[in-house]
């Protein structure tokens, strides 16, 4: 790997001073008859996230072990600040991997697989199955800020990350893997780069081209829940609806409304990205559970103090706005091989109820997308975010998918 400087993560504490004084001047919003949340994040749920965000919450520690447990870089890629963290191989011959987050992800939640991908053998495994580790951000998001180009999508954030595992870091040949918007990023490098993309992972279906058409902003495609339905089906396209809609529709349609007040107020920040993180995350578990306070406050911290959540917002519009050439989409969109690691958890299968199920649409819905679909991992433990909420699952899934492609 290239030996590049080390970039350290240093918030200027005049900037933690001034978030510690916003938190503690939140003016709470009445919520009437909210306790189920059916209104969105309720004032209740809120309030002593923020109270501790303000009064307990030690940034400088967490910040002393980012920069102490992982090694960060940053550097300039066509005008586009890019950070990101590396963790070589340990093995005969690691196979370069990058990892590509979503939103509103940060790297730090890839942070669990990082170790067992890159030393196996610390980890029970099979040191022939070491990966070099890479863990950027996607640029408008955490420290791969500020932008200087307004029009960052899946489509040139591919290119920048191919350009960083290729130009910057000297590999020939890659992996990539990646989920929610990462995972378009990581299908657009499979469908520009084949012949240096070993095989793609992905969390999620990605269409290719993406976000276009009239309805570019909605997430149903215009779907109505069929009125035969059984009940149970109805509940889970409600939930799909309740849960994704908003999201989808805010960014693509209205970003830069929601950043004026978002950028300005840290708890209003907060409860955006925690209602995503609480409905997102899985269904069957106890979410405070599987996500603690700090991790929770590290990723909402790293949005703030990095002005971030405008830039990344936009890069749903940004798709639409500014997609690849029409004279470069091929059907299938993507040719190298493919695989999976889905979870039932997961809001965004409504009407899958078992690994069979979900198997069988995967490959039903995929094969006019991916022409070499090969493993479709389901898992009953997990929901979006599954590299933090089941990270064993994704390094078997990531092991065994690339053994064959070694």
């Amino acid at each position: 790997m290239a030996d590049l400087a080390r970039f350290t993560i240093d918030v200027p504490q005049e900037e933690l001073d001034d978030l510690r004084a916003r938190l503690r001047a939140t003016r709470f919003a009445p919520d009437l008859d909210n306790e189920d949340e059916k209104y969105g994040l309720s004032t209740a749920y809120l309030r002593p996230l923020v109270e501790y965000w303000a009064d307990d919450f030690d940034w400088r520690a967490v910040e002393k072990r980012l920069n102490t447990d992982f090694r960060h870089h940053r550097l300039d890629i066509g005008g586009t600040p890019v950070h990101f963290m590396r963790e070589p191989g340990k093995g005969p011959a690691p196979v370069p991997l990058i990892l590509i987050h979503g939103w509103p992800w940060t790297f730090l939640d890839w942070s669990r697989t990082m170790g067992p991908l890159a030393d196996p053998a610390a980890h029970g495994g099979d040191p022939a199955d070491a990966f070099d580790v890479i863990v950027p951000s996607l640029p408008g998001f955490g420290f791969s800020t500020p932008l200087m180009n307004g029009r960052e999508n899946h489509v040139s954030m591919a290119d920048r990350f191919h350009t960083l595992m290729t130009e910057v870091l000297g590999h020939e040949r890659y992996a990539v893997c990646g989920s929610d918007y990462g995972a378009q990023v990581a299908a657009q490098l499979a469908h520009r780069y084949p012949e240096q993309v070993i095989g793609v992972h992905l969390g999620m279906p990605s269409e290719l081209p993406a976000f276009q058409g009239d309805r570019y902003w909605d997430s149903t495609g215009g779907r109505q829940v069929p009125e035969d339905a059984s009940p149970e089906l109805r509940a889970d396209f409600t939930w799909f609806d309740e849960t994704l809609v908003s999201h989808v529709v805010v960014a693509c349609l209205d970003a830069q409304t929601a950043t004026h007040g978002l950028n300005d107020s840290p708890a209003g920040l907060l409860a955006w990205l925690v209602e995503r993180w609480k409905t997102w995350s899985d269904r069957h578990a106890t979410f405070e559970e599987v996500f603690p306070v700090d991790h929770i406050l590290t990723n909402a911290t790293i949005y703030w103090v990095t002005q971030s959540i405008g830039s990344s917002m936009r890069a749903y519009k940004n798709a639409h706005l500014y997609p690849e050439p029409q004279e470069r989409w091929t059907h299938p969109a993507i040719t190298v091989p493919t695989s999976f690691s889905l979870h039932l958890g997961d809001s965004a299968s409504p009407g899958v109820n078992t690994p069979e199920q979900y198997e069988a649409v995967m490959r039903q819905m995929g094969a006019h997308i991916y022409a070499d679909l090969r493993d479709v991992n389901v898992h009953h433990k997990g929901g979006h975010f599954g590299q933090w909420e089941n990270p064993d699952a994704w390094v078997g899934d990531l092991r065994r998918a690339f053994r064959q492609l070694r």
